[in-house]
């Protein structure tokens, strides 16, 4: 099949040298032969993409249509070969220009479409929607900053601008003729006639204009698109006011609109950045919805059967303005009657929640929505009468009942809730775990269930295993391949065969120098971006993720402090020699993360100029996390830290990407570790903590942070020594503020109440990596056990049980 294209690579690199770069093929440099490389692959890319797209309409074909404010696809250049089998040709191609093909694919800038997991996710399930030939699109937003780009100056983490486009991709195609006018503001003008419908008098408009980038299926030759929408003023400067020497005035206008799409989650601490947010979530689902109909109208002529052959999926509650603009499509636009398009509309949306946080479930004061979007909030107000009638006729005069379920919170400022929007406008639901779905319909969204039993299901996340194992790890692939067969690219139940091999001491240690190569590439990436030299012959113990509180990276940071002060009190014990890594992004207004983030380079800094530890213990921050710097992370981990409070994780994929490629994991009984646990079994993880139950218990009888502390020397010592600035003596009062959260504060997440289990349970850790034996025994058997957590799995369970889609050939 790729065999006339393998041929003939080399040459098809040199004309695009030529004829699209415009250099000569002698004078290349990296940059430019990573440019003529993805042309070459694009053109294959671009011709799978016509035939699939030819197909899906010829037989007009049910299509899920994923709808998510992220999509973290990464690198392009490396997937897309791998997709294509080209990447023996393209080494031999660059090889003709003395380059290393790895050097060229990282030339390629991250594609800044997203942040954490939730962005990492949907890359995962587009990838296992084309590799099981699913007729797709996903669909999102154009950002040119992406969130942003990580820098850390005096161990503060400071933000600046991701400019991932402004040398242009490769991968993206242009649709100029696809483009949708996008309406804000203004109010709602209510016919004389009662058989008319309102009309939303906008007070401003955009251009949704739509950028295509293929995504390649793994052992098939069929696609699916990403397609997202870039912001266009309708006009692009006032020419008035330019000619009137005005410049500023000239360029605001384009700019008020256009910078819709610039950046992935704007500051919302400002009334301002809200709006911006709120903008951006209608601009995308708008863009989106209005696409799928003009798709079906042209397609069938029809809107009836709509359901029959879409399925819309909203990933989290940013596109549940969907519900509301897909009524208003049907009813304002194209005179459906409110029934019909009711129906249509619950029979064609599904919903994935992502966390069990009340806190953290999106809402929106009605006022905002009043000005951004008053048709919308009168069509949600229409949805809420209609479930309060329900609701009334369910439990009649049961108002607390009612007001659990209400759209709209009427708790101090009246606000619109977008789950339960979300919930009430799809017809099935589904949590991430199996431990979220089940606290789902258990705990937050309980009252739905009296009224809707059976919408709620369970789909445990998954992740590819072509970009997390066969591209993030050669060298793991190359001995899995050798052993067990290439199967596992598409079917990865297929590494329980390795399960004997952990019982092969040959294999392990064959396992083990992959581990350690994986260890010096990453030890490489910290030199160069810390400046802090680390031994590969050390356990590197990895978090790698959003900070946030309740992921309790501050956890990690006191047990690190207390390893340090246990090196100190007695420095003729043995210990095992350990590297701690940290990576992620906090958000830009979220100062208590961005306080961790801080707290972790103090003691680092620490720690790692004093003589008396050398390298028995190494405590490192990677700025600038994603998707490429964890393809060197994740191979190289020998501890994958999966800490959350139990009951807060709704799922986890990054615990997932670890054990994959051969990590252990510490962690709490929450999320996905608990699916891994079983996966793995009990006595190949380090779980510790709280249970779920045990926490609520906890915090119902009133828990009393500073107790645990009085009773706990050791932990005292730590808690006292960052209070009193140990780390930072210029500022000794700087992390006062955190103690006192946890003192004083109440400490939500209970990290005092965890720390001793946490402690013992590293000690266990240390004790069995002294076994190099033992210990890649373990690992393997965890690789072996990974097989359920394909994203491959994932995604066929949604095609059968939610989006009732089929598989193309």
């Amino acid at each position: 099949m790729n065999a006339p294209l393998s041929d003939s690579l080399a040459a098809r690199v040199e004309r695009h040298l030529l004829h699209t770069v415009g250099v000569a093929p002698a004078d290349a440099g990296p940059l430019a032969l990573m440019t003529a490389v993805s042309q070459a692959a694009r053109a294959e890319l671009s011709r799978r993409w016509v035939a699939t797209d030819a197909s899906d309409r010829a037989l007009k074909a049910r299509r899920v249509c994923y709808l998510s404010m992220e999509f973290l696809i990464g690198r392009s250049l490396g997937n897309a070969l791998d997709a294509l089998g080209l990447n023996e040709a393209a080494e031999g191609s660059v090889g003709s220009h003395a380059r290393q093909l790895e050097d060229i694919e990282s030339r390629e800038p991250d594609a800044a479409l997203g942040n954490g997991g939730l962005g990492r996710l949907a890359a995962c399930f587009l990838d296992s929607m084309a590799a099981l030939g699913l007729p797709s699109y996903g669909y999102g937003i154009r950002y040119e900053f992406g969130m942003f780009a990580q820098r850390i100056v005096g161990g503060r983490q400071v933000e600046q601008p991701d400019p991932w486009l402004e040398d242009g991709t490769p991968w993206e195609f242009p649709r100029p003729d696809v483009h949708y006018p996008v309406r804000f503001g203004g109010w709602v003008e209510r016919p004389e006639s009662p058989d008319a419908q309102p009309v939303w008098r906008h007070a401003g408009e955009v251009s949704a204009k739509a950028y295509d980038h293929v995504i390649p299926g793994h052992g098939t030759e069929r696609v699916s698109t990403l397609r997202l929408w870039k912001a266009a003023a309708p006009a692009h400067i006032d020419l008035a006011a330019f000619n009137s020497g005005d410049y500023a005035r000239a360029a605001e206008f384009k700019n008020q609109f256009e910078n819709i799409s610039w950046v992935l989650y704007p500051n919302d601490s400002t009334p301002a950045g809200r709006e911006l947010r709120l903008k951006q979530e209608y601009f995308f689902t708008s863009a989106s919805i209005q696409d799928i109909v003009a798709r079906h109208r042209a397609e069938h002529g029809r809107l009836s059967n709509l359901a029959d052959k879409v399925a819309i999926h909203l990933n989290d509650t940013h596109p549940a303005i969907g519900v509301a603009e897909l009524m208003r499509l049907l009813v304002d636009e194209h005179g459906v009657s409110w029934a019909a398009a009711w129906d249509i509309t619950r029979r064609t949306f599904s919903y994935t929640n992502h966390t069990l946080m009340p806190e953290a479930l999106e809402t929106w004061p009605v006022s905002l929505m009043q000005q951004v979007l008053p048709r919308h909030l009168e069509i949600i107000f229409r949805i809420n009468a209609e479930l309060m009638a329900l609701a009334q006729a369910t439990r009649p005069g049961d108002v607390d009942f009612m007001r659990r379920l209400s759209l709209i919170d009427e708790t101090g400022e009246r606000r619109v809730r977008m789950a339960n929007l979300s919930i009430v406008g799809s017809h099935t639901v589904n949590g991430v775990s199996k431990l979220h779905s089940d606290l789902l319909v258990e705990t937050i969204f309980k009252d739905f269930t009296v009224l809707w039993p059976d919408r709620f299901t369970n789909m445990t996340n998954g992740i590819t295993p072509r970009r997390w194992l066969a591209q993030a790890n050669p060298g793991l692939s190359a001995l899995l391949d050798a052993r067990i067969g290439t199967g596992w690219r598409r079917d990865l139940m297929q590494l329980q065969r390795l399960k004997p091999l952990a019982e092969d001491a040959a294999f392990r240690a064959e396992f083990r120098a992959i581990k350690r190569a994986n260890k010096q590439r990453l030890a490489a990436l910290i030199e160069r971006t810390t400046g802090v030299v680390v031994s590969p012959d050390s356990l590197f113990d990895v978090q790698v993720k959003r900070i946030h509180e309740y992921k309790r990276q501050l956890l990690n940071v006191l047990q690190v402090v207390h390893r340090y002060q246990a090196i100190l009190a007695n420095p003729d014990a043995p210990v095992v020699p350990r590297v701690v890594v940290f990576a992620g992004k906090a958000a830009s207004s979220y100062h208590t993360a961005k306080s961790i983030i801080r707290l972790i380079h103090d003691v680092g800094a620490v720690i790692n100029r004093d003589p008396r530890v050398g390298d028995r213990l190494k405590l490192v921050f990677i700025p600038n996390y994603g998707v490429s710097v964890a393809e060197t992370i994740m191979p190289a981990a020998d501890l994958s830290e999966q800490i959350s409070t139990a009951g807060t994780e709704a799922s986890g994929t990054g615990n997932m990407k670890l054990a994959l490629n051969g990590a252990l994991t510490i962690g709490t009984d929450d999320g996905a570790n608990i699916e891994i646990r079983q996966a793995v079994g009990d006595d190949n993880i380090f779980i510790f903590g709280q249970l779920t139950h045990e926490v609520t218990a906890l915090r119902a009888a009133g828990y009393q942070p500073m107790r645990i502390a009085d009773g706990d020397p050791a932990l005292q010592a730590v808690l006292d020594s960052i209070a009193a600035g140990a780390f930072n003596p210029d500022e000794p009062a700087r992390y006062r503020g955190l103690i006192d959260s946890l003192l004083w504060g109440g400490d939500h997440y209970l990290l005092l109440a965890d720390f001793a289990a946490y402690v013992a349970a590293q000690a266990r850790v240390d004790a069995l990596y002294r076994d190099a034996e033992a210990w890649s025994h373990k690992a393997v058997l965890n690789v072996a056990g990974m097989g359920g957590f394909s994203s491959d799995r994932t995604i066929r369970e949604y095609a059968e049980r939610i989006w009732r889609v089929a598989g193309q050939a």
